[in-house]
């Protein structure tokens, strides 16, 4: 167990509060001088602070500069955050311990003690990213995907396993059991934590950027990458500036027919317009007493989506009644009225605290909408749904088609009419019968994804309009793939108390897996007979989804346009069949006797599924799915697994490999270097994000990843996917800038991971992989150039671990997103910036260049230069930005990164 921080206590703020007949050792925020006015998200750092002064990195005037916190200055005081515990997925958890067990070796090598290799803070994974929706719309799919999860993933299995048994303080929610954040906010959350006789906070970091859901419920935590997870499970503190702090007043009520979805989607457009990368976001006023414990989950889990670092509500009635019903104890569910009480952290709607910038929303104006086709922040209304799909389907289809002319063969139906491009084409099912698809055919609907399938309310909706379908005997349109994901166990177990699973069954709803599926590009293939139709005639087909994300290449490769919907409106989509539909107009079938369906005939009222939620679900279900949670199944418990302190790495292993990142490393650093002689690997435009660079999905034999698995004896079928792999390093630095929308610049005319290799002479067109290994050969250093927003998404390690091991030296890009700039950095990647109103383009770089960048040195000094010079072969020369943004990042980076920061750090303890 982590010993308890004694803190210097400079304000005299130690103090106790009495619970029932427990007590606790708590840190007063009212000893801090302007304390009071803090939003109160500031005030949990405030404690965070006063708990863990320790007078070097944590001192009294941190603590006085919190209090004293300026809300229009712009962010410049570098504070440490400790956050309470860690949180991971399977995707970014297994890496961390790969990444553990391959420092526990390297403190070995250099005459340490390997077990000081241990997380000090309570560290939890949950595995909800491997199941695939292979097979669908059988009341065996579930089954046979979790069969087909376990034969995939045995090794990474075993491997999560030994970590369980071999590192304290480490725990594993076993495969099958639900979605990450959907586990955390129903049962691994504290909301107040106690430790040591301490009460304070629950606050957390995760390996997933929607690690924000958890701020539905008062708790402060964010996504960091795998790399400064590990760190922080270490003991090291996150380096962080005081952000400004975005308030979002709520009034009002939504009114029915609107959804939690429709909601977060409205405020994710209005947050991105305004601005919040950077920042956090903080719901205050009348509107959010009004907002269920649910919504306010729902709205938490898009802060990535805004842009926001998180995105947090504070405590009140709503908070402890869903803690009572999600199964928390007497005593803990009173401690955190208490404490929230006792320290001005419980709601208060009228006040109206200190916030940098303000925005408002009327939950009544909120109306029915979708989101698509490749971003969340990209809203649509309902109603113009169909219209707009007209209009966007124009970018992803062929000249032929825009003029109305078929250039594949397809079925005799005419082609573009007034303008809408129509590729109509025939498809043979497996029975033999016969149906239509065109440009915007539904090929994946998908009630999948932790945003949604937490929320009670939406799930319900989803299962009544199902009721109401099959009722007027509607099903789903025969080419397109249904699938039912949720985030735990105890949604299924509301449905069958409500008698409502038969229903989503009967319109192809069937559960396919507890876990992210379709959300993270897990949606498996389509039928056969589809995807061939879709390839052979490149149709721009479409998924509609329950998540929240929808970028290109993500869902599935045949999916070019991606809609995200709430749940209901997933299951609406299955039954009209395209995106051509207006639903809000449009039938969506006939019914037994030839008339027709509306979406109005079949949508539940307000009523209706308040009656359900307020009937099916109790604590009881809460108590049963959890009460032995990290024990698994009878297979997880059959797994084998080594013993010891140290992994016995498997050499034949093609999902986990010890990692290259201690190699030859010394107990002291070498100094900084300039950069020389450096080659562009990719020329990226604006909103690359960590989808576009990290690993993720299929995994396709003709590329580089394809061709090592095939090298190494692994069948096509067995390729799995990037995300499963990610405990191999081979493999994900072959996959990395390997999107298949990716477009580099460099290599005009291609899509996917290609770039021009200039170690061969006229810089042939190559595998960005092939040409990194060419270049590190030469000794060539690389730098990578991009536009705005670069490193957008999900938090993704592997998006800067995969660009480190390709040789990458900087980044220069016109802006970065928050986790993706820090990640670089955490592997030893300089993130640099144009000048304000430059670009690639302004500059007349072509990518062609040579590149050198001097003035990095000055980091050996022991400060951070505010630019570094950039000088290319061309003669272009501009001073860029060096965005290393805090002291701790400075060292992380003149350590190499921050694993071997944090290395060195613990052996000369």
């Amino acid at each position: 167990m982590k010993e308890t921080v004694v803190s210097a206590n400079s304000f005299d703020a130690r103090s106790t509060l009495q619970v029932g007949d427990e007590s606790y050792e708590i840190f007063r925020l009212d000893k801090v001088e302007g304390s009071a006015r803090l939003p109160y998200s500031l005030k949990v750092l405030l404690e965070n602070l006063l708990r863990t002064e320790d007078g070097a990195n944590i001192t009294a005037d941190h603590i006085r500069a919190l209090g004293g916190w300026d809300s229009q200055a712009q962010p410049s005081q570098e504070i440490q955050f400790t956050p309470a515990r860690v949180i991971m997925q399977d995707f970014t958890g297994v890496p961390c311990v790969v990444d553990l067990a391959t420092m526990r070796e390297a403190v070995k090598e250099l005459g340490g003690d390997p077990a000081k290799i241990n997380p000090l803070a309570p560290a939890e994974l949950v595995i909800d990213h491997s199941v695939i929706a292979d097979k669908f719309g059988t009341k065996d799919a579930f089954g046979q995907n979790v069969e087909l999860e376990y034969g995939r993933n045995k090794e990474r299995y075993q491997f999560l396993r030994w970590g369980q048994t071999a590192f304290d303080e480490f725990k594993v929610v076993p495969p099958g059991t639900g979605i990450v954040h959907q586990v955390n906010i129903e049962h691994l959350a504290r909301t107040v934590m106690v430790r040591g006789g301490q009460a304070y906070p629950d606050t957390l970091v995760g390996t997933d950027s929607h690690t924000t859901m958890v701020n539905g419920l008062g708790v402060l935590g964010w996504g960091v990458g795998g790399i400064e997870a590990e760190a922080a499970m270490l003991g090291q503190p996150v380096s962080m500036l005081i952000p400004r702090v975005v308030g979002f007043k709520l009034t009002g009520e939504l009114k029915p027919g609107t959804t939690a979805t429709d909601l977060v989607l409205t405020i994710t457009e209005m947050l991105r317009k305004h601005g919040v990368v950077g920042k956090f976001v903080e719901f205050y006023g009348e509107g959010v007493a009004a907002t269920s414990l649910a919504n306010r989950a729902t709205i938490g889990n898009m802060s990535p989506e805004f842009g926001s670092t998180a995105a947090i509500f504070p405590i009140d009635d709503e908070t402890l009644n869903y803690l009572r019903l999600t199964g928390r104890d007497a005593q803990q569910v009173a401690l955190v009225e208490a404490y929230a009480k006792e320290q001005g952290l419980w709601l208060d709607p009228a006040a109206e605290p200190d916030f940098s910038e303000k925005l408002e929303l009327d939950l009544s104006t909120v109306v029915p909408s979708i989101a698509g086709p490749k971003r969340p922040q990209d809203r649509i209304v309902l109603a113009e749904a169909a219209t707009q799909f007209e209009r966007d389907v124009l970018n992803y289809v062929s000249d032929a088609d825009e003029a109305g002319e078929e250039s594949f063969p397809a079925s005799d139906s005419p082609a573009a009419t007034n303008g809408v491009p129509s590729r109509p084409t025939t498809v043979t099912a497996p029975d033999g019968s016969t149906y239509e698809i065109d440009h915007g055919a539904v090929t994946v609907a998908a009630i999948t994804s932790c945003t949604n399938t937490s929320n009670p309310y939406v799930m319900v909706a989803a299962a009544l309009v199902a009721k109401k379908a099959v009722e007027k005997g509607l099903t789903r349109k025969p080419w397109v793939k249904t699938t039912l994901a949720p985030g735990s166990k105890v949604v299924t177990d509301y449905f069958d108390k409500a008698g409502l699973t038969p229903y989503l069954d009967k319109v192809g709803f069937n559960l396919v897996g507890y876990g992210c599926t379709t959300c993270i590009g897990n949606s498996g293939p389509l039928p056969e007979e589809v995807s061939k139709a879709v390839n052979d005639h490149d149709l721009a087909v479409t998924s509609v989804l329950s998540g929240n994300r929808n970028f290109e290449g993500r869902i599935n490769p045949d999916v070019k346009m991606n809609y995200l919907a709430s749940p209901p409106l997933v299951v609406a989509y299955a039954l009209a069949g395209s995106m051509k539909v207006d639903i809000t107009k449009d039938a969506l079938g006939t019914d037994q006797d030839g008339n027709p369906v509306h979406l109005k005939d079949i949508w539940p009222s307000e009523a209706e599924v308040n009656d359900v939620v307020a009937n099916a679900i109790g604590e009881d279900m809460f108590n049963k799915s959890y009460q032995d949670v990290f024990a698994g199944d009878a297979q997880w418990q059959a797994l084998s697994i080594p013993t010891g302190n140290t992994f016995e790495w498997d050499p034949q292993s093609t999902y986990v490999r010890k990692p290259p990142y201690f190699e030859g490393m010394a107990m002291e650093p070498s100094p900084v270097q300039d950069i020389a002689g450096a080659r562009v690997l990719a020329k990226l435009g604006d909103s690359v994000t960590t989808d576009h660079i990290s690993p993720a999905g299929a995994i396709k034999a003709d590329t580089p990843a394809g061709k090592y698995l095939t090298e190494h004896g692994v069948e096509r079928r067995d390729f799995n996917s990037y995300g499963s792999r990610r405990g191999n390093h081979e493999v994900m630095i072959r996959g990395t800038f390997a999107n298949i929308r990716l477009r580099n610049q460099i290599a005009p005319g291609t899509e996917g991971g290609f770039t021009r290799d200039f170690t061969q002479e006229d810089g042939p067109v190559s595998f960005i992989y092939d040409a990194s290994q060419n270049y590190q050969a030469a000794g060539v250093p690389l730098v990578i150039l991009a536009g705005k927003e670069y490193g957008s998404g999900s938090s993704r390690d592997w998006a800067a671990k995969g660009t480190a091991l390709l040789g990458v030296k900087a980044v220069v890009a016109e802006s970065y997103e928050r986790i993706h700039r820090s990640n670089l950095i955490g592997m030893g990647v300089l993130p640099l910036q144009f000048p304000e109103g430059q670009t690639a383009e302004t500059l007349g770089l072509t990518g062609e260049e040579t590149f050198a960048v001097s003035g990095v040195t000055g980091l050996n000094d022991g400060t951070t230069p505010r630019t570094v010079k950039v000088t290319t072969d061309t003669g272009v020369e501009f001073d860029a930005v060096v965005r290393i943004d805090t002291p701790g990042e400075a060292d992380y980076y003149r350590n190499g990164g921050i694993m071997q920061y944090v290395l060195r750090s613990l052996l000369r303890k």
